[in-house]
């Protein structure tokens, strides 16, 4: 079953990535494109393929399987529904470090400044809630711990906005808090894969630990899980993961919720066994929020971030109540 949804998500995926491609204020025929971009082609074409769409949908894609991957990975580690990078404040820490490099003028000293600096944010962020959740007895405290360090983090975002000395570094702290792929390059996206892919390697390591934690950690442990490796791996993966993912395109939440609830149920709710098909279905929708946003008459065009959260907002509150963990705690 498995195999089934790993074809299925990668086959939709590619038609969604072909859809991006052509899908703009130009349509580009995917049929007569190397017509198009032959000896005698329409250079604007190769600049709109090449420079625009190609690495936008790249970027949308990429990140989408970086936060997807993180959300099965912190689901599966703390036993939480509920758990994702964006609702547990790591995307916002991630995106905060960001913007704080950019409103202090570090990002134009170093291309790598704000990758760095998004990567630093992320693995703070998952490493206190790693703590938090060994002080911690009850997943809603866990909630509430992450939930309170998301808001801080929105505040601190929220007052380098107020104080952006000038139009062009509100432009850019806005573009980062909301989230955003458009106006993306092959350079961002070579900053920040490196990363991405480190973190997507260190979870898919952890594979089989995952799936044994459900029994429970004294479980896991008795049937060999080294539960300090386990938890080191997956905050480092997260962090780099998620860290990339805030540094090619903002900060996106509830991708890392969604994706893995779309898919447990065909790998038979294995947490090892969701993070590949979550990487591939968070990829999905990042690629297809981002047609979306293109092609709806919004007038201005709608950030990704924004969508992401006007839909993932009633889905997360439409999963706390299924299962309980709100109740329940």
């Amino acid at each position: 079953m498995r195999g089934n949804v790993i074809l299925w998500l990668t086959a939709w995926l590619l038609i969604a990535c072909l859809a991006s491609i052509a899908i703009g204020p130009v349509l580009l025929p995917l049929a007569g494109l190397a017509r198009l971009l032959g000896e005698h082609g329409d250079p604007a074409i190769a600049t709109i393929l090449f420079d625009i769409r190609l690495p936008r949908t790249l970027a949308a894609a990429i990140a989408g399987a970086a936060l997807g991957i993180s959300g099965a990975a912190m689901q599966g580690l703390l036993r939480n529904p509920l758990a994702e990078p964006g609702v547990m404040g790591v995307s916002a820490s991630a995106a905060t470090a960001a913007t704080a490099v950019i409103y202090f003028g570090i990002a134009p000293l170093a291309a790598w400044a704000v990758p760095i600096a998004s990567l630093g944010g992320a693995l703070m962020a998952t490493a206190f809630l790693t703590l938090a959740g060994l002080r911690t007895r009850g997943i809603a405290t866990l909630i509430l711990v992450g939930i309170a360090l998301s808001a801080f983090a929105g505040a601190l975002m929220a007052l380098f906005v107020n104080l952006a000395p000038n139009p062009f570094s509100l432009s850019d702290l806005i573009n980062w808090t909301a989230g955003s792929v458009a106006n993306r390059d092959t350079d961002d996206i070579a900053i920040a894969l490196p990363f991405i892919l480190a973190g997507c390697a260190l979870l898919l390591s952890v594979q089989r630990p995952l799936a044994l934690l459900v029994l429970g950690e004294e479980s896991a442990h008795a049937l060999g899980v080294d539960l300090m490796r386990v938890r080191t791996v997956v905050v480092l993966g997260t962090g780099l993961a998620t860290g990339g993912a805030v540094a090619l395109a903002g900060m996106i939440g509830f991708v890392g919720l969604v994706a893995p609830h779309m898919v447990r149920a065909f790998v038979g709710h294995d947490a090892g066994r969701t993070l590949l098909p979550a990487a591939l279905a968070g990829a999905l929708l990042l690629v297809v929020g981002d047609i979306i946003i293109r092609v709806w008459p919004w007038g201005n065009e709608l950030h990704l971030g924004t969508l992401a959260a006007l839909v993932g907002a009633p889905l997360f509150l439409l999963i706390a109540l299924k299962h309980g963990t709100i109740r329940h705690g």
